[in-house]
């Protein structure tokens, strides 16, 4: 029988994934799939280098069931380790639907709830655990996972890992596992302590760079608002809401008291009530899994989140992803935006930016290697005045990055000693561009001439 190009039945896989695959409605691999499935099948490390949505799960999980193939004694063959609980829960739900004709046993290890069932399922037997690995060396510690019997090892979403502190734990998980492994590396990009981590977990690794390290997705249109504070990205939401065909959207936000305002300031206003959920580190698990299915589902069609949600979650016909605010870790822009634009579907990604987010979204667009198309403020958005704290704020933290690029710089910005003092002097704002005679005070209801706006808080040209 002649093999078809371009499908599943040229990596000569068993007949139980053939029948998964066709299940899930794979029929074409991408090409991280295309790279990684023979060289894993074949025993080699592997880097990958792949953005989200590219299918690099199945990529690895595929190869490592053909191998596993059936269920065998009671301790893991093989450990998969993630830095969310979300990413743990959305990788085991693939083991589950790829292993589905097969008897393989999995589990899912996290935190946020009790051990007991967890702890259970791995007494019974186990052949597959996907874990974060706090989760992972707590149960080892308590002597009860034994990893004697382990032949592959997979680290996904490496450079959040990094990002989040867990490099102490994953070098401990590498002293107590057996040295004689197969191991596989993914990440979205591939900063210097990526590169350190691999060097120390792969050996003769086989690299494979689907595209160019931490680029967008071609599917994703990219656009900007430039925005004087945060009443007016409020405005610009419920604007697109309102005119444009926004369906399924992600809104992200810097922290948990931010995307609480956002989900306050839509809910029942902008959005109907029941259909906007928020989710962040304050949420409960099973709120957060709840609400995560309710979006996957389409029961709830707006999602308010921190970036606990950016990464790893594959969720079908995300039509948009809105950056409230620019993220601080600049990876996380590609992850947060790769939400949308996935399986070849077409998204929309679109990025509120205030002059204090001007340092980082430069750095970001540096490491993307492209500029982000900047948009106008539609006539209709109404313009909010900037509140004298949330202006003094953005003040401060523009001095900081000037410090930080420029060691000698003295800073233009200076607080007040006294909150109660009345301000006499004119603060410094030379260093800033501004007019001279524009006081700290003052510039909280003066708009930068590049906004296009006057005084009087109307469109330049349009005052009456």
């Amino acid at each position: 029988m002649e093999l078809q190009e371009n499908t599943f039945e040229k990596f000569e896989l068993n007949r139980q994934l053939l029948n998964a695959i066709a299940d899930a409605g794979y029929t074409v691999p991408t090409p991280i799939q295309e790279k990684t499935i023979p060289l894993t099948l074949k025993g080699h490390d592997v880097l990958g280098i792949a953005q989200t949505g590219t299918g690099k799960t199945a990529a690895y999980l595929l190869p490592i069931l053909m191998k596993i193939k059936y269920a065998q004694g009671k301790l893991p063959r093989c450990l998969i380790f993630a830095p969310t609980r979300e990413l743990v829960i959305q990788i085991d739900k693939a083991v589950g639907e790829l292993a589905k004709y097969t008897d393989i046993r999995h589990v899912a290890l996290y935190g946020g709830l009790g051990p007991k069932t967890q702890i259970e399922a791995i007494q019974a037997g186990v052949d597959i655990i996907v874990s974060t690995p706090g989760r992972f060396m707590d149960l080892y510690l308590r002597e009860e996972i034994g990893v004697k019997d382990l032949k592959v090892m997979v680290l996904d979403e490496a450079d959040k890992m990094m990002d989040m502190g867990f490099m102490p734990q994953i070098r401990k998980i590498l002293e107590v596992i057996p040295t004689k492994r197969q191991n596989l590396l993914f990440s979205a990009t591939f900063p210097d302590k990526v590169e350190l981590l691999s060097a120390e977990f792969l050996e003769f690794p086989t690299r494979i760079e689907v595209s160019p390290q931490a680029t967008t997705a071609e599917t994703v249109k990219q656009r900007m608002f430039t925005v004087p504070n945060m009443q007016t990205k409020i405005n610009i939401l419920e604007y697109l809401f309102k005119t444009e065909e926004v369906q399924k959207t992600i809104i992200f936000a810097r922290s948990k008291d931010i995307a609480d305002a956002v989900y306050h300031s839509l809910n029942g206003r902008v959005i109907p009530k029941n259909n906007i959920r928020v989710i962040h580190a304050n949420k409960g698990q099973n709120t957060r899994i709840n609400s995560m299915d309710a979006f996957r589902d389409g029961v709830v069609t707006v999602l308010v989140a921190t970036d606990v949600a950016a990464r790893g979650i594959d969720i079908d016909h995300v039509t948009h992803v809105v950056n409230f605010d620019v993220p601080l870790i600049y990876e996380d822009y590609v992850h947060r935006i790769g939400r949308t634009g996935r399986a070849n579907h077409l998204g929309e990604a679109i990025t509120f930016l205030t002059p204090a987010e001007e340092y980082h979204i430069k750095k970001i667009e540096k490491i993307i290697r492209m500029d982000i198309p900047r948009e106008s403020i539609p006539e209709e958005v109404s313009i909010a005045p900037t509140p004298f704290d949330e202006n003094q704020a953005m003040l401060l933290e523009i001095d900081n990055q000037r410090k930080k690029e420029d060691p000698t710089f003295k800073g233009a910005f200076h607080e007040k000693k006294n909150p109660k003092a009345v301000v006499k002097k004119k603060t410094s704002l030379a260093k800033t561009g501004l007019p001279k005679n524009v006081t700290a005070k003052s510039f909280s209801s003066t708009r930068p001439k590049s906004y296009g706006f006057s005084k009087n808080n109307k469109r330049s040209g349009k005052s009456k």
